[in-house]
């Protein structure tokens, strides 16, 4: 069985051979898309300008802007909506999802969980592209969500968007953790949100082009004890398929999937009944938004039991997640309330990602973190100053030894 340990959602089915079969269960957070799409290509080298701010167009027609304003103020105001199920368009391998709008209104997607305010009606066509970690880190950030391009038939026509995240309560109670990226070919500015409910970040769309979640690198560091809300998923599927883009000729067995995962925590899958072999046997679960998954483990199963118990526990084996599946009829289900595993202690947690945090973390965010640790009293002034004089890679081990 494989599991992907990163964030949002994937699939897969099963055909049957004459060979052993496998499970594969992919774990990501709850606010992926289950996109099926070959990467495509974000824009590339766009200028940055840290901390920089989107001036908002003034539209030319007084009245359009009016109808605008109104269309804002009352999605803020209200839960209701209109569910979608987006056409699914293949071209020279990328998949992309259109809808057409029937004019004003707030519309959500049931493919990715996009939700767009409408002025008018109007086509929408959007993907999910590939995301430039290097252009992030430069500015302090990195991904928190898909990095989805669209596209509008009508300039104007999205005054607002709601992208889902994957946060705890806990989390979106840490002050300027989210905000959201847009990208272009003038450069990347960053969006701070009109609004952030339980499931999604608002914000108001002067143009479109790609958007995303980010996090505040520093802030995230800080909170790194915060889990995110995730999925385990499970495919069913034939041997020696190799690695894929796509995850072909595999079922997705339905099944209820919501748990609570930790970023750089590792975690393991038992089976019962025992005597599977399952690899690997510990993984570490990632921040990783496609626009390609892969599955992370492996349960090869040389005869397909009618059913079988899956857990995923931590490195410690306090179990996060358990259900029985059934694996006789075509979406066989036992659903089982989750069972939330008790938090590492921090200091355990910035051991298991020193190596991680000591390659990514850039001189600017790092002075800024240390800036944030003198402010906090965690470092004095002296301690301060010497950190000064080290160079980049010494000085983050000095802050995750400390």
């Amino acid at each position: 069985m494989k599991k992907c340990l990163h964030r949002e959602r994937k699939r897969s089915d099963v055909s049957e051979e004459e060979q052993p079969s496998r499970t594969s269960a992919v774990l990501q957070t709850a606010n992926q898309s289950s996109s099926k799409q070959n990467p495509s290509p974000s824009k590339t080298n766009p200028d940055v300008s840290e901390n920089s701010r989107e001036d908002q167009p003034s539209p030319d027609d007084p009245e359009r802007m009016k109808q605008q304003q109104l269309v804002c103020g009352e999605a803020l105001q209200t839960d209701e909506m209109s569910h979608f199920t987006a056409e699914l368009v293949t071209e020279s391998g990328k998949t992309s999802y259109r809808f057409r709008c029937p004019g004003p209104g707030v519309f959500r997607c049931a493919l990715t969980g996009l939700v767009f305010v409408m002025t008018q009606e109007a086509e929408l066509l959007y993907n999910s592209v590939q995301w430039d970690d290097s252009l992030l880190q430069s500015a302090g950030r990195m991904a928190a969500g898909p990095l989805f391009d669209i596209k509008c038939s009508e300039d104007g026509a999205v005054c607002q968007l709601h992208l889902p995240h994957c946060e705890t309560k806990d989390a979106l109670l840490v002050d300027g953790l989210l905000s959201v990226v847009h990208i272009s070919d003038d450069g990347m500015s960053i969006l701070e949100p009109l609004k952030i409910t339980d499931t999604h970040v608002v914000v108001k769309v002067p143009h479109l082009s790609a958007l995303g979640l980010i996090w505040d690198f520093i802030r995230r560091f800080l909170n790194l004890s915060l889990a995110i809300e995730a999925q385990v998923l499970l495919f069913l599927r034939p041997p020696d398929m190799g690695p894929r883009r796509k995850v072909r000729g595999a079922k997705h067995i339905r099944i209820s999937s919501k748990c609570r995962l930790s970023i750089d925590q590792s975690y393991r899958v038992h089976c019962e009944p025992e005597g599977f072999k399952i690899q690997p046997e510990l993984e570490r679960f990632s921040s990783d938004y496609g626009p390609n998954y892969h599955p992370t483990f492996e349960v090869f199963l040389k005869t397909i039991p009618e059913n079988l118990t899956l857990m995923v526990q931590d490195r410690d084996r306090r179990q996060v997640w358990r259900r029985d599946v059934s694996l006789g009829g075509p979406d066989g289900t036992d659903p089982r309330r989750n069972v939330p595993a008790d938090s590492d202690p921090p200091e355990d947690r910035l051991l298991l990602v020193r190596a991680q945090f000591v390659t990514r973390v850039s001189d600017p965010v790092m002075n800024q973190l240390l800036d944030q640790l003198l402010q906090r009293g965690v470092l004095t002034d002296g301690e301060m100053d010497l950190a000064r004089t080290r160079g980049r890679a010494d000085k983050a081990r000095d802050v995750v030894d400390t």
